[in-house]
C-alpha cells in the first residue's frame, strides 16, 4: 500500500513523486516534526513562566503581609 500526502485538501500518492519531490517531502516532514517539538517547548516554557509568576506573587504577598500563602495549602 503506497503512502499518500494531503496538500491543501488534495491527496497525492508519494510513489508518484520524483526523487527531488521525495527529497522535498522528507524535508517537509522534518520541518513539521521540528515545528511540533518547538511548539511543545513553548508550552513547557509558558507553563514554567506562569509558575514563576505565581511564586513571585506569593513571595510579594508574604513580604507585605507576613503570611506564607503556600503554607496554607500544604
Amino acid at each position: 500500500m503506497s503512502q499518500r500526502i494531503n496538500l491543501d485538501g488534495v491527496e497525492y500518492e508519494t510513489s508518484s513523486l520524483t526523487d527531488n519531490g521525495k527529497s522535498i517531502l522528507v524535508s517537509l516532514q522534518e520541518a513539521s516534526a521540528r515545528l511540533q517539538e518547538l511548539q511543545n517547548l513553548q508550552a513547557i516554557f509558558t507553563r514554567a513562566k506562569r509558575s514563576y509568576i505565581d511564586e513571585l506573587k506569593r513571595e510579594i504577598i508574604k513580604g507585605k503581609s507576613g503570611v506564607d500563602i503556600a503554607a496554607l495549602f500544604d
